[in-house]
């Protein structure tokens, strides 16, 4: 099921004031008409040829025949359409070609189309951060050769990233770039868990991957960036005849069937030729540039996930009947509908408040991307924030919105955990989503290594600012400022929390990170915990002027704001402080104990 029309209305316009983007000189031709009318496009597509084909691409993986992959064809007849409307162009700037919206609606259109079908989706979400990559980083010859077919949706794009040995380590990679002496460079390895690494519904893929040039420094330092197309492309940016990229096999996965993984191999047993993107040994310096991007679009496709799994567990609860009232004696007398129990009531509320604090969080984090491009202090200041909750932003919705899609199977009792339901689905397709693009642990050391302790917390104390703004326009709602109260209790703790960590940082950084998922965890409750506040904040002050669906809408983002406030954030106390007493167990537990 799609998110309704009137939440992401009210996210956008009501909350975040999407309209005010239109001041950015970058986004100077993009009104709220203008917006608008993208967000109804978004929606009719995805449900006309995106939705439809959701179930059936789960039970029709890819196929692997005759050395290529088999897809069904409604996939590519979606992308075609996806493409003919513009939208993998949409966050492309005017002169380029595309459509140059705001990263805040680019975001939005994303999570419409992941929530209708977040297989096909994938083909086109990491052809558009390929893109992006190759824009930022690539020579002024690729962008004119790479980026104009890619623009267009007639190219696709990847990410190789991961080796069979290596995982996420990718220090320990062992693809190889031999210089050649016209410039470029004949690539030989292997990479594993390629996402649209193979298939035959675009003219040419684009692969972006990672290697090391001999002679290189070690380890992550000596590694560099390379184009590698699946056909060769001259110097007029026409596609040509095969490079040397191989498909060795498919991976068969839990989930999200439709999108192509696989194992590639490069330059064996034909040569595969690739150009160097950057500096070399400035690698990963590169990717990043699309994995922030894909990290934030990971928090995006989870939510999304767990908010199809919600809306179908609410459909289904209020259509299915089930026992009677608490005191209802009359075995006669009609079933009620299950929503009317009040234990069914409190799982939903709490998916509620998983997937729309989530989506709250992801699209906040898109506004300052946006703002990022204002220019001036402002800008510096929103771009620290979205380098600070970028990892909250990955693992926060992958952990529960994906708890959302265990609930919605618990909502539908023994029949959700058929197929004859959408749900077992949804909570498959979500379980990746905590694992790639950096697993949730690997978030949380990046979080407190890499930002809380950077800068002399600086952007800690900018975001604490901004919360500081919300609990203090709260305490003048007397609805809200017991929530205030609450909230304001639980962010006191994370200075001394972080404090305790940055002084063990100085001495045992492994003691220091040992336990950083509980202070991942922890804080992303109170950010969503503070995004609820704030939301709340603004349903209040449109309560006066609703009425019907949209006074139901601002009031149950009233209750929801209530809900995981009182309910859920007190929860984290425990946890934050074991963090903060940097308790030694796991770092120091002997692994034959386990």
């Amino acid at each position: 099921m799609l998110p309704p029309r009137d939440d992401l209305h009210f996210l956008l316009f009501d909350w975040l004031h999407a309209e005010n983007l239109s001041a950015i000189p970058e986004f100077a031709h993009v009104d709220t008409d203008t917006m608008q009318a993208m967000l109804d496009a978004a929606l009719a597509l995805a449900e006309a040829e995106f939705l439809p084909h959701a179930a059936k691409s789960d039970a029709n993986p890819p196929q692997f025949k005759d050395g290529r992959v088999q897809l069904m064809p409604e996939i590519a007849q979606a992308l075609a359409a996806y493409r003919d409307a513009g939208f993998f162009g949409m966050g492309t700037p005017l002169d380029e070609g595309g459509l140059g919206l705001p990263y805040t609606l680019v975001a939005t259109i994303g999570g419409i189309f992941s929530c209708a079908n977040v297989a096909t989706n994938g083909y086109a979400f990491l052809s558009k951060a390929a893109a992006n990559l190759i824009r930022e980083v690539g020579s002024e010859d690729q962008k004119r050769r790479y980026l104009p077919p890619m623009v267009d949706g007639r190219w696709y794009g990847t990410m190789c990233l991961s080796e069979p040995q290596a995982g996420s380590s990718l220090a320990d990679i062992r693809t190889i770039a031999e210089p050649l002496p016209d410039g470029r460079y004949a690539l030989r390895g292997n990479k594993m868990w390629i996402s649209s690494g193979d298939h035959e519904i675009s003219d040419n893929i684009v692969h972006l991957v990672l290697a090391k040039i001999p002679g290189g420094p070690a380890g992550s330092k000596g590694i560099s960036l390379f184009i590698v197309p699946r056909l060769h492309v001259d110097a007029d940016g026409n596609a040509g005849t095969r490079n040397g990229v191989t498909l060795l096999g498919l991976n068969h996965k839990l989930g999200t069937h439709g999108q192509v993984n696989c194992l590639l191999g490069f330059g064996e047993p034909e040569e595969c030729i690739g150009e160097l993107v950057g500096a070399p040994h400035d690698g990963l310096r590169g990717m990043f540039v699309m994995m922030n991007e894909a990290r934030i679009g990971v928090g995006i496709g989870a939510t999304m996930g767990g908010y199809a799994g919600y809306r179908a567990a609410l459909a289904y609860a209020k259509e299915r009947r089930q026992g009677r009232a608490v005191g209802e004696r009359d075995a006669s007398s009609p079933m009620i509908p299950i929503i009317a129990h009040a234990d069914v009531r409190r799982m939903l509320l709490r998916a509620k408040s998983y997937v729309e604090g989530g989506l709250a969080l992801c699209l906040y984090a898109a506004r300052l991307v946006d703002e990022a491009k204002s220019g001036g202090a402002e800008a510096a200041e929103s771009q620290a924030l979205v380098d600070l909750l970028t990892p909250i932003v990955k693992a926060w919705p992958s952990d529960y919105a994906l708890e959302a899609n265990s609930i919605a199977i618990q909502v539908h009792g023994g029949a959700g955990y058929t197929r004859d339901f959408p749900v077992e689905r949804l909570w498959r397709e979500n379980r990746i989503n905590a694992i790639h693009e950096g697993t949730n642990g690997i978030q949380a050391m990046d979080l407190l290594g890499r930002k809380l302790l950077a800068a002399g917390g600086r952007a800690f104390a900018l975001l604490t600012a901004r919360v500081e703004t919300t609990l203090a326009a709260a305490r003048s709602d007397d609805a809200l400022a017991p929530l205030a109260d609450i909230l304001a209790t639980r962010w006191s703790k994370f200075a001394p929390a972080i404090h305790a960590a940055g002084a063990a940082a100085r001495t045992d950084m492994d003691l220091a990170l040992a336990n950083a998922y509980l202070l991942l965890d922890a804080m992303g409750h109170a950010v969503v915990a503070w995004l609820w506040l704030d939301q709340a904040l603004t349903a209040s002050r449109l309560l006066a002027d609703a009425r019907g669906p949209r006074l139901a809408l601002l009031q149950g983002k009233i209750a929801a704001a209530h809900y995981f406030i009182t309910w859920e954030l007190p929860a984290k106390d425990a946890q934050l402080i074991v963090f903060t007493t940097l308790d030694p167990l796991c770092r120091d537990l002997d692994p034959d104990l386990l």
